[in-house]
């Protein structure tokens, strides 16, 4: 099974798909800038390794130094996402990747394996039982059910930032925080923007373009987070009725 699968690399970033929007010939804005953020993280041990195929089978994952995320801990890896979707599921990829991982981790002395997880599944989180099935364990909670989930070889544990347990921002604005790993996210802040602009309503849309800025963020998830009236409503993408629900508040 190993020869299905490829790494991107410098080499063939600029050729190979990626799997969550996979285009053959048209440009897709979100996917560009993917490629652009991507090209930035190879040379800091960033892995996105995925089926060799039109599939959406791939993981992501990054040291958790480097990792675009604000949780913090020494020697480990943040695995941001893990993905078996359509009829790609039931063919053992997903343990093949987990498997990939862990070995990886292994070999470069790692002290474990950590990634995003809650009490109950929410959007864009991977499968949280099968995750717990290789022995993660919750090491760490916020009060709105995002949970820290680990795998540590040696007994260490990652946690959270404080500023990701606050949930809860200074500005009473809509305010949303991203970045571009994901290629979903191009387009929908672009959206938002032209909404809030034809109704003349203030927004701050922050991009999270250092480590630092994501190391500092006052939400678990690193991609998109939604706040109003200074408290955090959702990671997940807007449209526009749920963007008027969270305005009437």
């Amino acid at each position: 099974m190993d020869t299905d699968f490829i790494n991107i690399t410098t080499e063939n970033l600029s050729s190979e798909h990626f799997c969550c929007i996979i285009r053959s010939k048209k440009e897709h804005q979100g996917v560009e800038a993917k490629r652009q953020w991507l090209s930035a993280r190879l040379n800091e041990g960033h892995v996105f390794r995925k089926l060799n195929a039109k599939a959406t089978v791939f993981i992501e994952y990054a040291p958790l130094e480097t990792a675009w995320v604000p949780v913090t801990g020494d020697n480990y890896y943040y695995v941001y996402c893990l993905w078996v979707l359509g009829s790609d599921k039931g063919k053992g990829y997903g343990k093949f990747l987990m498997e990939y991982c862990l070995a990886d981790a292994r070999e470069k002395g790692k002290s474990g394996i950590c990634m995003l997880g809650a009490k109950k599944q929410k959007s864009w989180l991977s499968d949280q039982s099968f995750a717990k099935k290789f022995g993660f364990e919750v090491v760490d909670t916020t009060d709105n059910g995002y949970e820290l989930l680990a795998l540590s070889f040696d007994g260490t544990t990652p946690k959270f930032t404080q500023n990701a347990k606050s949930q809860k921002i200074g500005n009473k604005e809509l305010t949303i925080y991203y970045d571009m790993q994901c290629p979903f996210i191009c387009q929908n802040i672009e959206m938002i923007k032209q909404y809030c602009e034809t109704n003349n309503i203030p927004a701050y849309l922050i991009q999270i373009d250092t480590l630092q800025k994501a190391k500092e963020l006052p939400c678990v998830f690193n991609n998109y987070g939604v706040f109003y009236k200074g408290n955090f409503e959702t990671v997940n993408l807007l449209d526009i009725a749920y963007l008027e629900r969270i305005l009437k508040k």
